[in-house]
Formats: structure tokens, sequence, C-alpha cells
């Protein structure tokens, strides 16, 4: 992927809001300093940064993906209350992947966990 100073911006912009960002979210923090960055701008730079596996898309939390810096495998919880979603450390249930494909015989390539309830601020 060639440089880019406007999917730097996109990037470092994710890297320092850690909340989970739809792109609208991403869109609007951007804008602040950066009023130059058009919508179009922003959605072909998360998809190709996603695509890249620099960054992950997060389908399922809403009806707007949300993305995420942290590529490493992690699950996710959403506040019911709030709308904030937060990481949970993959260590939770980590071989949930080895155990279902031992009961299913399935082939797993790719998970996803997301956990509902309250945050610690809401409950």
């Amino acid at each position: 992927m060639n440089y880019s100073r406007q999917r730097e911006v996109v990037l470092d912009t994710l890297k320092q809001n850690v909340i989970h960002p739809t792109a609208e979210k991403l869109y609007s923090i951007i804008q602040i300093e950066y009023p130059e960055v058009s919508k179009a701008t922003l959605y072909r730079n998360l998809s190709q940064l996603a695509e890249a596996g620099i960054i992950k898309k997060i389908d399922g939390l809403e009806n707007s993906a949300h993305f995420d810096h942290n590529t490493c495998l992690h699950y996710h919880f959403i506040c019911e209350k709030c709308g904030k979603v937060f990481d949970i450390s993959e260590g939770v249930a980590h071989d949930v992947v080895q155990k279902a494909e031992q009961e299913t015989g399935f082939k797993i390539n790719s998970h996803e966990i997301v956990f509902h309830g309250l945050c610690r601020d809401c409950k």
C-alpha cells in the first residue's frame, strides 16, 4: 500500500480514539482538524486499511460497522446503556475455536465474540 497523508490521518485518528468508532463518528472527529478529508476519502481509506489487515472492521455491533486499530485477537463488550464498546482479552475463551472445531468438525477461519450488558459505570 502506497503512502497517503490522508490515510495516515485516518489511521492516527483511529489510534487516538480507541472507542471503536463508526465511520461517521470518525469523520466528525477528523473534520475538526482536517476539514479537507472527505467522507469518500475516509470510507475508501478505512476499506483499504481493513483489507490490508492494518485495522479491523467490526460488523454486527449495530447497524453501522465500527473500526478498531487493535488487530490482535480479542473480543468486544457493548454496554446496552451508554453504547460504548470495550475490548475483552481473548484469554477469557482462549480455546473456543479448538473446542468448536472438535465439536462440529468444521474448519473455522475467523470468529467474532461480542458480549452485551452494562459497563462498570452504567451498572
